[in-house]
This record gives structure tokens, C-alpha cells and sequence, in this order.
């Protein structure tokens, strides 16, 4: 029995091709498949790089997993290697400063979906990430650090950290953001309790701590707004 003949991607129509349909219509006219088959150039005797690429997919469930992969998992698949997983990993790296640095262009905060703009790639985090926003007399972001990784609880998350680099930036306020790679920006007990924590803190510092927000899946929630700060 004859093994099932199969188109190899040079063997398509050009105007099927992913490439040829970059080249004509834009990135954006292509697929998630289609798009990271670019990437992979080539597939192997068993299939294309489309149906690699839709294999690969399938396996992560959605782009957000895609961009938590690690190396090691990607290299792990048949017919990807370190080569081809490291070409992933850095376009999606690529991706995510492009985000930033599009987003700096807005550097003054006059509500909380001004802050939201500048960290919504946090929601795409596997863990959760504490970060400070130091901001000048006019509300103008004048640094964004990242003081801690893991679960949030007071032990991590210390005052000392918090306020270190604010204060080297002779900060005059602070807005405190981390994500819940749950999805759900609702704020935990814990999340409430080191918000209060910092707040106090902050009054004795001189720094006012305006907000703290919680990144989910494509929302967020203000403790300001919530009326907790």
C-alpha cells in the first residue's frame, strides 16, 4: 500500500501559498496557521508547514499559550527543532515590545485605561507579575518596574521593593498593576489587603499610591474605581 500523496506547500497554487499571500494582501489576510507556517518555512515528509503549524496550534489551544510555550516544549514536537522553535520565540518576543513601544507614545495617565494601555500585554502572562508605574508631578510615566513574580501576598510584594525605584525616580506618585493569569481581574482578599498595605506606606513616604489594577483577559479592574483606594 502506497503511501497518501500530499501537496508540499511550493506545490500549491501561488495564490494559496502563505508567503505569495502576504506578499499580495498584507499580513493581516492571513491566518494564525498560515502565519506561523512563515515562520517554520519548511515542513517534513509527513506534512506541510501549514498542517505543522495547525498541529502546533491545536496542541496550545490559542495564541496566548503559544506565546508561554518554551523552548524546550516547542523543540519537542516532531519536525521542530531548536532552530525553528527559537524563530517562534523571537517573533512573539518581537511582538510584544512592538506592543510596548507603540504604547509608551501615550506617556501621561489621566484615567486607568491610559495605564491599561501600557501593560495589556500582561494578560497574556502564565504567572502573575507585580509592577510599579512611577509617575512625575504631572502624572507623566516616568518608569515602569517590575518588583515581583508569583503569587501575590505580602511577603513578596514589600514596601522596600515597591517604593525603591519610585523613589530613585524621585517619583511624586505610583500606580500599582499586576495580572491574574486566571482571566478574572476581580480582586482576591489578599489583593485588597496588600493594596491597603502599600497605600499606608506610601503616605509615610510622601509617594501617593493613585490606583492599583488587576490585568485579566481582555479586561481589567481599578480598586479605584471600585472605591477601594
Amino acid at each position: 500500500m502506497t503511501d497518501e500523496y500530499r501537496l508540499t506547500v511550493k506545490e500549491m497554487p501561488e495564490d494559496i501559498r502563505p508567503r505569495e499571500r502576504l506578499l499580495q494582501k498584507g499580513a493581516s489576510a492571513l491566518n494564525s496557521s498560515e502565519l506561523l507556517a512563515i515562520l517554520l518555512r519548511t515542513g517534513n515528509r509527513k506534512e506541510t508547514a501549514i498542517d505543522m503549524a495547525n498541529r502546533i496550534l491545536h496542541h496550545c489551544g490559542s495564541l496566548k499559550e503559544l506565546a508561554n510555550i518554551s523552548i524546550e516544549e516547542l523543540s519537542s514536537f516532531e519536525g521542530i527543532g531548536l532552530a525553528k522553535s527559537a524563530q517562534i520565540k523571537a517573533a512573539i518576543e518581537l511582538g510584544h515590545r512592538i506592543y510596548k513601544e507603540a504604547n509608551m507614545a501615550k506617556p501621561k495617565i489621566t484615567n486607568p485605561s491610559d495605564v491599561v494601555d501600557l501593560v495589556m500585554e500582561m494578560q497574556f502572562l502564565d504567572k502573575e507579575h507585580f509592577r510599579v508605574i512611577s509617575l512625575s508631578t504631572k502624572n507623566h510615566v516616568i518608569g515602569i518596574d517590575e518588583v515581583s513574580i508569583g503569587s501575590l501576598n505580602s511577603s513578596i510584594v514589600h514596601p522596600r521593593e515597591v517604593f525603591k525605584k519610585a523613589l530613585e525616580k524621585s517619583a511624586a506618585s505610583v500606580i500599582l498593576v499586576h495580572n491574574h493569569p486566571s482571566g478574572d481581574p476581580e480582586p482576591s482578599r489578599e489583593d485588597i489587603q496588600v493594596t491597603n498595605r502599600l497605600v499606608k506606606a506610601g503616605e509615610i513616604m510622601g509617594i501617593e499610591v493613585l490606583d492599583h489594577i488587576i490585568i485579566g483577559a481582555n479586561r481589567y479592574k481599578s480598586l479605584k474605581e471600585l472605591a477601594i483606594i
